[in-house]
């Protein structure tokens, strides 16, 4: 006879059973969440595996803006979020399944657009779904190919006229067919990927843009030994005409937990329709990013302790940044605007650590980084040069208690360096009491010492906060 535990270990594999899960939860700012999941697979020939979940939050926030911020309104910026998930396969032969998935949210938050009693708010609704099909071909063959569309529809509402609406909805449909094939103990992975995205709609301009990229990408991984290569390559096709880009890295394991890798890798990101088109935000001009990025690893992992060590320099050319305030002064443009900056530096080393002593788990990560404008030798705006995080967690028995201590040096608000942000560190404390095999409590404080800080200059940010729900899950 197999065991309860068996069982429930089984089921979560994705075989024949049921899942389920539901939360409740409320805390300050008048914050409530609510959720639920279910999940399973039928057995036979021809299974069934599906999951299933809905989610609801909502809160009443904090003012958005300081005293000094363009459009300042003390009242308080709150918001609304539901979201409905779901996904269904089905096996249709051994090795292989066809399956269907989606996903639809909603969310309407406050924000602050001068004082006054109109809720100026953005709504935001995201729906996607996809078919796919996936098959094994041959025992070193897997073979996928996807039929995706999504669609975003972002509008903003500053007051009760017309010239207060900005609206604009893009949609993007994408075919991709994705080939892994094993090679002995090497991995080949061959990608094709057909992508239109278009602009289908906004209130204060005619807008009927589309673009079309079509990319193909092969990888290729292997081990010799105590040797690790990997190379890749990929090439995509759009308005940008054709741009390639790749990547390789090599790592090697001395024994005994301690590795060290090398990589290299080249990048491009093209600007989103939002960066380019959506009204006070996007501009037109905008360029695609580029990138050359290198990157050196060392990691030594036991049973008890691991530490790493990462040295990354990465130089972007067209480098997009949300500016404030914006540098395009057209249009009456008065606040921030999606930018380019003609080259820039990230350049930094990363220490992180943990070990566990007994029932306490300790972990901890220092960064160092020089995220530099080269054209001005400023920093780039908005970013600080040094971060931290230290945490420690404990079990004991059906309790779990943790603590989480993030820092963050100076940054800057502006690129000329001129409206200096202050550090800050934050304290989180958090505990999960399990009841029984089903239920369990939570309780969570962020910020515990109420720390007054700003990542944007006159821009509000959360005090001390907490959060406590319960949740039962059955499987």
């Amino acid at each position: 006879m197999r065991s309860a535990a068996s069982s429930r270990s089984s089921r979560a594999r994705g075989e024949a059973g049921l899942a389920a899960t539901a939360a409740l939860g409320a805390g300050s700012d008048a914050t409530r969440q609510a959720s639920a999941s279910i999940a399973g697979a039928s057995g036979g020939e021809h299974a069934v595996s599906y999951a299933l979940g809905a989610g609801h939050e909502e809160s009443e926030g904090f003012s958005a803006t300081k005293p000094g911020a363009f459009g300042y309104n003390p009242d308080d910026d709150g918001y609304r979020r539901s979201s409905v998930h779901g996904r269904v396969g089905v096996l249709l032969a051994p090795g292989h399944e066809a399956g269907v998935q989606f996903l639809h949210s909603r969310l309407r938050a406050q924000y602050d657009s001068g004082a006054g009693s109109f809720d100026t708010n953005n709504r935001q609704d995201l729906n996607s779904a996809s078919l796919h099909m996936s098959n094994r071909f041959l025992p070193n063959w897997q073979s996928t190919v996807q039929l995706a569309r999504s669609e975003d529809k972002l509008g903003s509402f500053a007051n009760a006229t017309a010239s207060g609406t900005s609206q604009i909805d893009t949609r993007q449909d994408e075919l991709t067919w994705q080939n892994t094939i094993t090679l002995g103990t090497d991995r080949l992975q061959l990608l094709a990927a057909h992508r239109k995205e278009a602009v289908e709609a906004s209130a204060t301009r005619a807008l009927g843009r589309e673009r079309i990229t079509n990319s193909y990408a092969a990888a290729y991984a292997l081990r010799r030994a105590r040797h690790l290569f990997d190379v890749s390559a990929r090439q995509d096709r759009s308005d940008y005409g054709a741009r390639n880009t790749g990547a390789a890295g090599y790592g090697y394991d001395f024994g005994g937990g301690l590795r060290a890798s090398a990589s290299v890798g080249t990048s491009f990101r093209a600007p989103t329709f939002n960066e380019l088109y959506y009204p006070g935000y996007g501009v037109e001009s905008n360029q695609p990013e580029r990138g050359r990025n290198a990157e050196l690893g060392l990691r030594y992992d036991s049973s008890l302790v691991q530490l790493d060590a990462t040295w990354f320099r990465n130089r972007l050319t067209d480098m997009i940044v949300t500016a404030t305030p914006c540098p395009d002064q057209r249009d009456g443009r008065t606040g921030s605007c999606a930018y380019n900056v003609a080259s820039a530096t990230l350049e930094g080393v990363t220490l992180a650590g943990g070990t566990r002593i007994g029932a306490l788990n300790l972990r901890a990560s220092l960064d160092w980084q020089d995220p530099q404008d080269e054209g001005t030798g400023k920093r780039l705006a908005r970013r600080a040069g040094k971060h931290a995080n230290f945490s420690a967690a404990y079990r004991a028995g059906s309790l779990d208690l943790g603590a989480e201590w993030v820092l963050s040096g100076e940054r800057f608000d502006d690129a000329a360096n001129l409206r200096r942000l202050g550090g800050y560190g934050l304290l989180n404390l958090y505990a999960t009491w399990r009841i029984n095999a089903d239920f369990s409590l939570l309780a969570r404080v962020n910020n515990a010492a109420d720390k007054s800080y700003e990542l944007a200059r006159n821009y509000g940010s959360g005090g001390r906060s907490w959060f406590a729900g319960l949740r039962y899950g059955i499987r």
